[in-house]
């Protein structure tokens, strides 16, 4: 029973995700076609629609794409590492959580992208300046969650696993680890969509190649129905990878 309200629960959201999405399509069709919104500023969604599978058939999203998912790949992966890290032998200490947590967080409440400029002029417009400036931004919520994780692990939890014999590999893989997993890795997840957003912004921004430049570069020529098909193709990517990411989420976690 439990179960079947919980589906059912689970399709009512999802109508009205759906309902929510067909209601912007039909303002955004009733505006260009009936309210007399310019054309220029707003194509149709009839032609960004065609746009969209043009762009889509003839293939040529892939280099943009490929250079977009590896600045993304690269830099993730280089914030999950050293959060991590980081972030773990900092919630060793009482004395670490007190001193660097509060750091941490108030360095992450700082807008970092205004640093664009810096990170440009030290790695150039190529993929390395968005490597670089993805992995600092999205490494503060993985840290920050690290360390609430593993600071939040029951004393009597280690005291018991100490009294048993455990060694220090084993306390770590047996009970601090599957403790703090669920924050990580929801920490993980907030540290991807930063890495994400970041990266198609620094590209819109100052780049020579990515989805973001892309969007640019077809605004520039006025190209209006194809620029908004490729903003249509990016936030469906973003919502495919939030997907897997929720969806590796949701399997940690059982398995924790």
């Amino acid at each position: 029973m439990a179960r079947r309200d919980e589906r059912a629960a689970g399709l009512g959201s999802r109508a009205v995700q759906f309902g929510f999405l067909l209601g912007i399509l039909v303002l955004w069709y009733l505006a260009t076609n009936r309210w007399g919104v310019n054309r220029l500023l707003l194509p149709n969604p009839i032609a960004v629609w065609q746009q969209l599978l043009e762009v889509l058939k003839s293939g040529e999203y892939l280099p943009d794409l490929r250079i977009t998912l590896t600045e993304l790949a690269v830099a993730f992966a280089l914030s999950m590492t050293s959060g991590t890290i980081v972030g773990y032998f900092v919630s060793r200490t009482r004395y670490t959580i007190r001193v660097f947590d509060p750091l941490f967080a108030g360095i992450y409440s700082i807008p970092i992208i205004l640093f664009l400029p810096l990170y440009i002029l030290f790695f150039g417009l190529g993929p390395a300046s968005k490597i670089a400036l993805g992995a600092t931004i999205s490494v503060f919520p993985i840290v920050l969650s690290t360390i609430a994780g593993f600071s939040r692990v029951e004393p009597v939890m280690v005291t018991a696993a100490r009294s048993m014999g455990a060694s220090d590999l084993q306390l770590f893989r047996f009970v601090l680890l599957p403790a703090a997993f669920p924050v990580i890795i929801a920490g993980a997840r907030l540290g991807f969509t930063v890495a994400l957003l970041s990266i198609i912004g620094s590209e819109t921004l100052a780049s020579l190649a990515g989805l973001g430049h892309k969007i640019v570069e077809l605004s520039e020529g006025m190209e209006m129905p194809r620029m908004f098909a490729y903003i249509a193709f990016v936030v469906a990517i973003a919502a495919i990878l939030n997907l897997v990411v929720s969806r590796l989420e949701a399997w940690g976690r059982r398995h924790t």
